[in-house]
């Protein structure tokens, strides 16, 4: 039978409804703080936590429920008749219900001017033990963290004087849940003010559903969406949906891959993806500029794909996107115009996101999940080393080095092996994911001259995210017209690649750098 419960509540939603049921329900009620003042100031009658530990809160309140006759009467096992005995010796009550949720530390470290004293003080001490001694004891005490749970402890009090076992288990189970995810943001957040980017010997994460999927890759596969509880600005978790249906697994998935290449750019640049690669990129001096040369260059992939923005979209470049058939697009903004055009669609997914060219900061991890695992590395920031290297006899002119590092740029993006080939800031061909590079290089020729040509590449500028292990791809490169070529180097056969591109006038320039996307 519940006699005694403990309320000490940060989120005060619901509190006073709750505890004045509980009180009808004939359960007495100990708090704290401003949980107690609130309540009083209802009406509701409360012990003060000084007349239960016989001590007054003290240290502006670090010290209030930090005591023994807390404790003892949270931990004290029923069926354990010296338990019991200890308690009545010791004049201690035992508390059947627990109701505690913790000092807002997320809240606060997402404060923009936020300083690391605030942070501190509002990491919770007296609660996170409460609701570990409650939870432990969980056979015999019920502990409430989340007030969308009020209404199933005061259903069963109600009808049955206590909560049932199995409800005790489930909400037992969900302070351990909580309380991990609050001491992982501790450690996150410490980490982040010592700018730590080393890997941690103990890796601890934490993160916050966003929403239930349908399904994730395939239909009979379960998921859901989660975002890390940081300020991660420039990413798809912030981003508002302004028009279509929810996004799914393979549309946030694709959706990222085509973000993080657009934050390669500082020019007005558009990005088409499909199925996690991009299938046109195009920079210019306007959107729809670069809209129209990311649709040229694959006309026939970026149909059901994902178009992606640097620049806020004007109408006429809304009008040449509902042409097509879209999943998704992604823009920092949209003119009312705009906006309209792009709603006639039923089926287009409409999404806006501030700060769309902010990267994630150096202290973040990639993560890849293995089988019994987990991959974590670095985020890759890089582009290009300070120095790069022309190893042949034909150097690149001014326009052709501009021209490499925009290919450079596209093919760190594209899964490896990769091969992506640009001219005039518009990717003309790209070749990824293969078991081969002559296959991803013979890909993206034959792709740009299906869409563009046989004459598109004449002049163009070739990108190989590793190096050339055979002269193979150089003699594909000659063939299709290709001027210049840019690639990491490190190849035992590195000679023999140069001697290939001499023989053609081909310029190439070794970076020393690659971009493995798996």
């Amino acid at each position: 039978m519940m006699k005694r419960a403990l309320i000490s509540v940060s989120d005060k939603t619901g509190i006073v409804e709750f505890a004045k049921q509980l009180v009808d329900l004939g359960v007495e009620i100990i708090s704290t703080g401003g949980t107690a003042k609130k309540l009083t100031e209802a009406g509701v009658d409360v012990i003060g936590i000084s007349d239960v530990t016989g001590f007054p809160e003290c240290l502006d309140g670090r010290v209030k429920t930090l005591h023994p006759n807390i404790h003892a009467g949270l931990l004290a096992m029923r069926s354990n008749d010296k338990h019991m005995q200890q308690l009545e010796e010791l004049q201690i009550t035992p508390i059947d219900l627990v109701v505690v949720n913790l000092y807002p530390f997320k809240q606060t470290i997402l404060k923009e001017d936020v300083t690391r004293e605030e942070a501190i003080e509002n990491i919770d001490i007296g609660g996170p033990t409460m609701l570990r001694s409650a939870a432990k004891n969980f056979q015999d005490v019920a502990v409430v963290v989340d007030p969308e749970d009020y209404h199933t402890v005061l259903e069963e009090v109600a009808a049955h004087q206590q909560v049932s076992d199995e409800t005790k288990f489930y909400l037992c189970s969900k302070v351990f849940e909580h309380t991990a995810h609050y001491d992982t943001l501790i450690a996150h957040y410490m980490r982040e003010q010592r700018q730590a980017t080393d890997l941690p010997e103990v890796m601890s994460m934490s993160f916050e559903k966003v929403q239930d999927m349908r399904y994730g890759e395939n239909p009979h596969q379960k998921a859901a969406f989660y975002k890390e509880v940081s300020n991660t600005k420039g990413c798809l978790t912030n981003a508002e949906q302004l028009h279509g249906k929810a996004l799914s697994f393979n549309n946030i998935n694709d959706t990222n891959g085509a973000l993080e290449l657009l934050k390669e750019f500082d020019e007005p640049t558009v990005v088409a993806c499909k199925h996690a690669n991009p299938c046109g990129v195009g920079s210019a001096d306007s959107i729809y500029d670069a809209y129209v040369k990311a649709y040229k260059a694959d006309p026939v992939s970026i149909y059901g794909g994902i178009v992606v923005a640097n620049r806020e979209i004007d109408a006429p470049t809304a009008e040449e996107i509902n042409k097509i058939f879209v999943e998704i697009v992604v823009a920092p903004s949209y003119t009312q115009d705009a906006l309209a055009i792009l709603k006639k669609k039923k089926n287009i997914r409409v999404l806006t996101l501030d700060n769309i060219m902010q990267k994630q900061p150096d202290t973040a991890y990639d993560l890849k999940k293995v089988s019994g695992g987990l991959l974590v590395q670095t985020v890759n920031h890089a582009l290009l080393p300070e120095h790069i290297e022309v190893v042949t006899k034909t150097q690149p002119t001014k326009e052709q080095m501009e021209d490499l590092k925009f290919a450079w740029k596209v093919v760190k993006h594209v899964k490896s092996n990769g091969i992506a080939i640009g001219k005039d800031k518009m990717s003309m061909g790209v070749g990824p994911g293969q078991v081969n590079r002559i296959w991803a290089c013979k890909q993206a020729i034959d792709h740009a001259v299906e869409h563009l040509g046989e004459d598109a590449l004449k002049g163009a500028s070739l990108a190989s995210d590793a190096f050339f292990p055979f002269t193979d791809c150089v003699e594909e490169a000659a063939k299709a017209g290709i001027s210049c070529i840019i690639q990491p180097g490190g190849s035992i056969r590195d000679k023999a690649s140069i001697e290939a591109c001499d023989k053609h006038g081909i310029a190439m320039v070794f970076t020393g750098m690659r971009h493995f996307k798996h």
